[in-house]
């Protein structure tokens, strides 16, 4: 059930990430947008770039619509899309662990513990019980920063590369199945290796927390994307009336 619901919870962050990056880039011009996570940027653009060369992509003349950049071809129908969600999101989540055990430790140890089930609700109460306890995982999160004991610049650089790592989860433009699949690819890994080592489910509740926090991150931010898209579509609707 751990590996079934890690696997849940990583799909939900990269479809929550997709969310979020798509809404910006309807209110902002894209080059804007990944202008602005550019630590995330790189990370995830050098991750594409590395899978569509191992896979022997071929670049294309069209323009995916979110950044300009050409669209990838790669030669193998199924394996090499599942490659090209799967090599950016490794090195996403790999400098994500390394910005939370150096600078966001403090803002983890303030996070409130069993808000991210470990558990998949069977009941339509439990399935309630979690939407509940994500709203109050977001506002645990922001509770978490707000009063986490640290040096002021670590936690904005903190926050900013958070930002920037869990928004570029998104999948890439025209390659969401192959991000579907290569989340569906590390929990079948997971379970696999699971079998043989037996301290893997140790490892994956210790890094829960920074799972919680990511997901907070995201809720979080969804919630306010949504507030100033509604606020901005209500302004303009109204403005036409005149």
């Amino acid at each position: 059930m751990l590996y079934a619901t890690t696997t849940f919870w990583l799909l939900a962050l990269v479809l929550m990430a997709g969310g979020v990056h798509h809404i910006w880039c309807g209110i902002v011009k894209p080059k804007t947008v990944n202008a602005a996570l550019l630590p995330g940027s790189l990370i995830a653009q050098l991750g594409r770039v590395v899978a569509l060369l191992i896979t022997g992509a071929t670049f294309g003349d069209g323009k995916n619509g979110q950044g300009g950049s050409p669209v990838a071809q790669p030669k193998t129908p199924i394996i090499g899309p599942v490659f090209v969600g799967l090599l950016p999101m490794i090195a996403l989540g790999v400098v994500i662990f390394l910005a939370v055990s150096k600078l966001g430790m403090p803002v983890v140890a303030k996070l409130p513990p069993d808000k991210l089930a470990t558990e998949l609700p069977g009941t339509m109460p439990a399935f309630w019980d979690q939407l509940v306890g994500l709203i109050r995982l977001a506002e645990g999160a922001l509770n978490a920063v707000r009063d986490a004991e640290i040096v002021r610049w670590q936690l904005v650089l903190f926050v900013y590369l958070l930002v920037c790592l869990t928004v570029r989860m998104a999948p890439v433009p025209g390659n969401l199945r192959g991000h579907v699949g290569a989340v569906l690819v590390v929990g079948v890994l997971a379970w696999l290796a699971g079998s043989v080592l037996t301290s893997l489910p140790d490892l994956i509740r210790s890094a829960w927390p920074m799972l919680a926090l990511a997901i907070g991150c995201l809720i979080l931010l969804l919630m306010m994307t949504l507030m100033i898209r509604a606020a901005v579509t209500t302004t303009k609707a109204v403005l036409n009336l005149n």
